[in-house]
């Protein structure tokens, strides 16, 4: 932090991390993708990205994952591309979100890094561009240049922002493996055939109707993540053991979040789930 402190970025952002309410597996498409349904919510857990002028593109990150296979490296690689801005930028990337989560920590890194250039190379391109542009980055991109909240459709191409008033506050669980989106996608167990009414499940989120919430909860992914870690359904138990209303795997996981009446629970129970990674956060309204 130190050596941030000393250079003059152009521009500092923080990009959340979200949870999945629920995820809807409808079908598989024709290019190989998976037509879908997910309300999604930012959360209160951030990357920080650090924007300086620079003459080339460059990634400086605290994650193994090689540079030019990084998503803030392709969004602002495709970014000049499409626009044929001359110059480039060094970006900084300090990850606090944890790579193949289920909390799209990489998606939403790419978002900020769309819209974080589009400011400092001062490209005034809108919201439906630069969606488009991160559509073909990753599925969960456009979400998070519509976020906080949103049903996400189609591939996540199709996003409908979305209002609730109250934060809630939630802990996360993840254990020590990550999983890829394209895994936990190759081993849906079965298509869904349940429906959700958006506007009761954005109303008992709002009104912390628990009772409701968890007869809605819903994640496709869920069955064929547990199948192979079993962890994940222990995890769930756990929090439920430990005080949790409601207790799912966000997105394709292998992270778990629970929700609880109070801070406090949420706090004990963070205690006896390690040595699992937690975090104590709200959503983001």
């Amino acid at each position: 932090m130190e050596r941030w402190k000393k250079s003059k970025p152009a521009l500092l952002l923080s990009a959340p991390a979200k949870i999945n309410w629920f995820l809807l597996v409808l079908g598989k498409r024709q290019d190989g993708y998976h037509n879908i349904m997910s309300l999604m919510q930012c959360i209160r857990l951030y990357d920080d990205l650090i924007f300086e002028h620079a003459d080339t593109i460059e990634v400086e990150s605290d994650s193994t994952i090689p540079v030019k296979d990084n998503l803030v490296y392709r969004a602002a690689s495709l970014l000049k591309k499409y626009t044929s801005y001359k110059k480039g930028i060094k970006i900084i990337v300090k990850k606090n979100i944890p790579i193949g989560a289920g909390l799209g920590g990489g998606s939403s890194d790419a978002a900020y890094t769309l819209s974080g250039l589009n400011m400092v190379w001062g490209l005034e391109l809108n919201n439906r561009d630069l969606s488009s542009i991160g559509a073909e980055i990753g599925s969960d991109v456009p979400f998070f240049l519509n976020s906080p909240v949103a049903l996400v459709e189609g591939r996540g191409e199709k996003v409908s922002s979305l209002k609730i008033g109250s934060s809630v506050d939630i802990l996360l669980v993840k254990p020590f493996f990550s999983i890829s989106s394209a895994w936990a996608y190759k081993h849906v167990k079965e298509l869904t055939k349940k429906t959700i009414d958006i506007k009761l499940f954005c109303q008992a989120v709002e009104k912390k109707d628990f009772a409701s919430l968890g007869t809605m909860l819903n994640n496709d992914l869920e069955k064929g993540v547990v199948t192979r870690y079993p962890v994940v359904d222990r995890i769930k138990t756990s929090m439920r053991e430990n005080g949790a209303v409601i207790s799912a795997m966000s997105g394709s996981g292998p992270t778990v979040f629970g929700i609880f009446e109070s801070k406090d629970r949420a706090k004990k129970a963070a205690k006896a789930m390690k040595p699992h990674w937690c975090r104590l956060v709200e959503t983001i309204i």
